[in-house]
């Protein structure tokens, strides 16, 4: 995973530039309002500050819509350029107007940055250490900032400290950004796959993930192209397939699944619960959660909180039990593993598919993605009794897996895999029509039991605690190859259509799907409530209240201006924030980003509670000086490790691929008119309000934010992000559903 981490480390460059400009300003308007004689016009000099953020709104507009159609690289390419463009104009400025201009190009880069880097690294990173690295953007942002009040400090210090150098210095690192966008960063492989330029995405996973066998994965992003969809959850029990089982016609019950290991002649069988509603274990459970916690709780917390409940207690997306489980899939016969293309039978007369055999295709590949066991597949498939299609290059790196053992082929992280079956049923005339299942397949952590039931087994077996049976729950659903109408439209069926084929449908018909408006709820709610939460009040206040502490005194008395005291200040505070962002990343994916959520904002109530009665009680000056201090300390720590970064993490993991861009988008809009409104109420505030009052109405909007989080935001840590829009289709049916009734 070597490569996703560079990857990401690498593109979260773009925030520590961002967080670089906003200290830089801090510092550099002390000296810009001197030389143009600003003194008297405040307009001006908030407009200098605050052109950054105009343009950051502006672009973010039309940023991710953009970004969906050229794709998310030439976007943060374009980032970089603006970022260098912008510091030169900075760095030349002969008057305000151009020093405004140039902050505009500035504002511009931040805003593509802050749209698009959450996605980057959520469409690039493994879904065990997605939190991790999508907190990397944080951790650089206030990198930036420390670094920066660094510069400016030691600058200002200087005998005519220049803001032209302090605003210019920022084309050094731009430069190192544009050069890495250029030369290291490839494009995001689910983008990739979304234009159907397969063979590309297939490399550009290869190099991510360190390994040649990425099969898995490359059959979940083409899953991920589509929207909506009627989904179920099926309940398993998967076992090794045994020599009684092998001897007998696996067809007679159409609905077990043949599941081949890497190894030669390893193969375990999925066998679904006999005695149970499509509704499984997951989904009661939620609903028995649901009346549990009251009916205010959405459905959608509780079903992804059942699937946690279920994760192997190692939290490994390999299992100990079948280290090579799923690497192919079959069902309705013990087939032969033929994985051979059988060119005469598969291309008919007239058909211009050409398969991928070689290294030289180009990158728009138009050969299937998923083959088939049989030649007679074809037949099979319009007779309604074929087996399961396979992924097609499963077959070509068979035990190929990285270090520390191999994942199946068809492991898509988190303890998920992916399946396909055929399955079939008669119409209202009495003739039988089948059709494709995919199935995303989750082990759960609890070999052999089903926690004190007993469960009723295919064929006679009872799961009552042998340790060679795991239960498993599915996601069925139908897949996004599959149509009656490209089978009309392609007689060689769905395994031959081009991916890009089947992305139909308007924006704004995907934008209407239940799913994503239930994940754009989620999203622009946690974008409202963080900036209201009181971040940019508390950063407002510090260097107050450090001076009220005596930190001013004691830096007066060692020589420095307050200019240079309140730069130092700043640094100090930024500095204190590292540590906690640290924790945060180790966290973000072994506690989860809700826990992260509901442990951290309490944290947040409670100081901006003692910043409230220190202000409204009267006592000593260092007891007031010292509480106000380490309120603001716990504030800036428990901030940066949940509420600042988490919001960024679940908007970049919740909404399906075509339109992740634009929903994105929505939700960088949200926060940025936010962030406008909160900056420049705050002034109006403190006078009608006092600092007591603002602090207040910070405190109620986190208990809000509490309750908002504990009802409405599910825990998504370690699941693939089509696994989890597809839940979020799932859910939002559901509460629908109990809506209704």
């Amino acid at each position: 995973m070597s490569g996703a981490v560079l990857v990401a480390v690498a593109a979260a460059i773009g925030n520590l530039l961002q967080g670089w400009d906003n200290a830089t300003i801090a510092g550099a308007v002390l000296y810009i309002k001197k030389e143009f004689h600003l003194e008297s016009n405040p307009s001006m000099e908030g407009l200098i500050v605050a052109m950054s953020l105009i343009g950051a709104t502006l672009i973010t507009t039309w940023s991710g819509g953009v970004a969906d159609w050229l794709g998310r690289r030439p976007m943060l390419i374009l980032s970089s350029v603006l970022y260098f463009v912008g510091s030169l104009v900075m760095l030349w400025s002969p008057n305000v107007y151009v020093l405004l201009f140039g902050r505009l190009l500035d504002g511009f880069g931040v805003g593509l940055v802050v749209t698009l880097v959450p996605i980057y690294i959520s469409e690039t990173a493994p879904p065990e250490i997605r939190g991790l690295l999508n907190t990397l953007p944080q951790f650089a942002g206030s990198g930036g900032m420390f670094l920066s009040y660094c510069m400016v400090f030691g600058m200002s210090l200087m005998p005519s400290p220049s803001w032209r150098l302090m605003l210019g210095v920022l084309f050094v690192p731009s430069l190192v950004f544009f050069f890495l966008t250029i030369f290291f960063l490839p494009e995001s492989p689910r983008w990739l796959v979304s234009k159907g330029r397969m063979l590309e995405a297939k490399r550009v996973l290869q190099r991510l993930r360190g390994r040649e066998d990425v099969s898995g994965e490359m059959a979940l992003l083409v899953e991920g192209l589509g929207i909506g969809g009627e989904t179920t959850i099926e309940e398993y029990i998967i076992g090794p397939a045994d020599d009684v089982a092998d001897d007998l016609d696996i067809a007679v019950d159409k609905d077990q699944i043949k599941l081949y290991g890497a190894e030669e002649g390893l193969s375990w069988v999925a066998r679904p619960v006999k005695g149970g509603s499509t509704v499984s274990v997951l989904s009661r459970l939620g609903s028995t959660m649901s009346r549990r916690q009251g009916s205010l709780v959405d459905p959608l917390v509780t079903l992804f909180g059942s699937v946690h409940e279920k994760m192997p207690e190692t939290g490994s997306m390999r299992s100990a039990l079948f280290p090579h489980f799923g690497s192919m899939f079959s069902v309705g016969g013990n087939q032969p593993r033929n994985e051979e293309w059988d060119e005469e039978n598969l291309v008919g007369e007239g058909e211009d598919y050409p398969t991928d055999r070689g290294e030289d295709s180009d990158d728009d590949l138009h050969s299937p993605l998923i083959s088939r066991q049989t030649t007679s597949m074809e037949k099979d498939m319009h007779s309604g009794q074929g087996p399961l299609s396979t992924f097609r290059h499963g077959s070509q790196v068979q035990g190929a897996h990285g270090e520390g053992g191999g994942a199946g082929s068809m492991g898509i992280g988190g303890g998920w895999q992916v399946a396909w079956k055929w399955t079939e049923r008669e119409d209202e005339s009495g003739q039988k029509e089948g059709g494709f299942k995919r199935i995303y397949l989750h082990q759960e952590g609890f070999p052999g039991s089903r926690r004190g039931s007993i469960v009723s087994l295919p064929g006679g077996g009872e799961g009552t605690g042998e340790a060679e049976f795991v239960q498993a729950s599915a996601l069925v659903s139908q897949p996004a190859l599959y149509s009656k109408d490209l089978l009309r439209e392609h007689t060689i069926g769905p395994a031959m259509v081009h991916p890009s084929e089947t992305v139909k449908g308007s924006l704004w018909h995907d934008l209407q799907d239940p799913g994503v408006k239930r994940a754009l709820f989620v999203g622009v709610g946690l974008q409202i409530l963080q900036q209201f939460s009181g971040i940019n009040g508390v950063l407002y206040y510090t260097p107050q209240i450090l001076e009220q502490a005596g930190v001013g005194i004691l830096l007066s008395n060692l020589g420095i201006s307050s200019s240079s005291s309140s730069l130092l200040i700043s640094a100090l505070t930024t500095f204190v924030m590292l540590p906690a962002i640290a924790v945060a990343m180790r966290l973000m994916d072994l506690s989860g980003r809700r826990t992260l959520l509901l442990t951290t904002i309490p944290i947040l109530i409670a100081s901006l509670i003692v910043l409230v009665i220190s202000n409204l009680v009267h006592m000593n000056s260092i007891v007031h000086a010292v509480l106000s201090t380490v309120s603001v300390v716990l504030y800036f720590c428990f901030f940066v490790m949940g509420f600042g970064p988490t919001p960024n993490i679940l908007c970049s993991e919740i909404f399906p691929t075509r339109v992740r861009g634009i929903c994105i988008a929505i939700c960088a809009l949200t926060f940025w008119i936010c962030d406008i409104i909160v900056t420049y109420s705050l002034p109006v505030l403190l006078k009608s309000i006092g600092l007591a009052g603002v602090f207040g109405m910070y405190a109620v909007v986190c208990c809000i934010s509490w309750a908002f989080v504990y009802l409405k935001v599910p825990e998504t840590k370690g699941m693939p992000l089509e696994v989890i829009t597809e839940f979020f289709s799932l859910g939002a049916r559901q509460a629908e559903a109990e809506k209704n009734n």
